[in-house]
């Protein structure tokens, strides 16, 4: 995966082993009749987090950008990421991006009222996201004592960010083709030492072989000047 790969570390912060969560939580369990109202995918394991550079992240926003462009269809406003998606996506990374440990784990409360939009468009944007293969995130719990008693409480997931390459149909922008020899504004090739010397004839032999040494690596050019300076040489 990218800098921003979660992966786990196995630490916990109690000996205690608790019961298995298979028949206590279903789901995100609410009902007073739950032991512990968490996510059953909840992981109370440490998240590991890497870095992301700004001017990488910035990039990667931008990439985000023209890949909503692309893939939005005639008649319709948003493409893949939608506009939640993107305004979610820009929130997380110029809001709440830590570019030197790559932590990024803000609540949706705290996302939405930081990009200005509601909970609903945020939890809107991050499906979005996460369909496109753009975002990944872990749901985290996180173990508590309340009266002597073992209890789980959600925590805010912990966000990574994936890069380009494994965006679900993401097509690199091409490059654009070298400039042609005629293109307005190119630089004209310079004349070889041959074309030079041809130049100074009438300024005598003795500038023409001047000419002909000054490029060393053209072994025709130095052959030829080698000849002249024996012309010379015998008047």
């Amino acid at each position: 995966m990218s800098q921003t790969q979660l992966n786990f570390s196995g630490q916990r912060s109690h000996s205690f082993h608790p019961l298995p969560l298979g028949d206590l939580v279903g789901g995100l369990v609410g009902t007073a009749r739950a032991a512990w109202p968490v996510w059953r995918d909840s992981t109370r394991k440490d998240v590991k987090f890497h870095p992301l550079p700004k001017k990488k992240a910035a990039r990667l926003y931008h990439e985000a950008r023209r890949f909503e462009r692309r893939t939005r269809t005639k008649g319709k406003q948003d493409g893949a990421l939608g506009r939640n998606g993107l305004k979610v996506l820009e929130t997380l990374i110029f809001d709440f991006l830590n570019f030197f440990t790559g932590r990024l784990d803000p609540s949706q409360e705290a996302i939405a009222r930081k990009a200005g939009i509601s909970q609903r468009s945020v939890a809107r944007g991050l499906k979005n996201l996460q369909a496109a293969g753009v975002l990944h995130w872990v749901r985290r719990c996180a173990d508590d004592w309340i009266n002597g008693r073992f209890v789980l409480k959600q925590e805010t997931n912990a966000y990574g960010i994936i890069p380009p390459t494994q965006w679900r149909g993401y097509t690199p922008e091409p490059e654009a083709p070298a400039p042609t020899g005629d293109t307005w504004g190119a630089t004209p090739p310079l004349p070889t030492c041959l074309e030079n010397a041809a130049l100074e004839a009438p300024q005598g032999i003795l500038a023409q072989v001047r000419e002909l040494e000054a490029d060393p690596r053209d072994g025709l050019a130095t052959v030829l000047a080698r000849l002249g300076r024996c012309v010379a040489a015998k008047g």
